[in-house]
């Protein structure tokens, strides 16, 4: 059953687009900061062509925060952020390999990664909102 979209789920839906977007514009301007550092991480968890994987986190981050944050390609830019985010989580966030010391806080970041995928999700599922360019381009 389709209803109208009200003032609330617009703004809820702004709202929510905002916050994902101050997930992941800080992040991805971070590593462009600290390039070397991000590839040194990116090559301590074993991934080849640390790099090329630190200039694809960064697009995919910035890329895709600045995408939320105007409401441009949203879905598509969703369905990116969270498959960067899933795989992300997989490979930076082990907590069943983790040291003892360490294994709840990186099961805590695995988690709370998950959850940011599964907005991500609905935000793909649902749209932007009337408050976003994908709303302007199709009126």
């Amino acid at each position: 059953m389709n209803q109208p979209s009200s003032s609330l789920q617009n703004g809820l839906a702004l709202i929510g687009r905002l916050l994902l977007a101050l997930l992941f514009l800080p992040a991805g301007l971070s590593k462009i900061t600290g390039f070397a550092g991000t590839v040194g991480y990116i090559g301590s968890v074993g991934l080849p062509l640390a790099s090329l994987g630190a200039v694809l986190a960064i697009v995919v981050e910035v890329g895709g925060g600045l995408a939320l944050l105007a409401g441009y390609r949203t879905r598509v830019a969703a369905l990116v952020l969270a498959a960067f985010t899933l795989v992300a989580s997989v490979f930076f966030h082990a907590y069943w390999s983790a040291p003892a010391d360490q294994a709840f806080v990186q099961q805590l970041m695995f988690f709370k990664n998950i959850a940011v995928v599964g907005g991500l999700l609905v935000l793909a599922a649902f749209g932007p909102g009337a408050t976003s360019l994908d709303a302007r381009g199709s009126r």
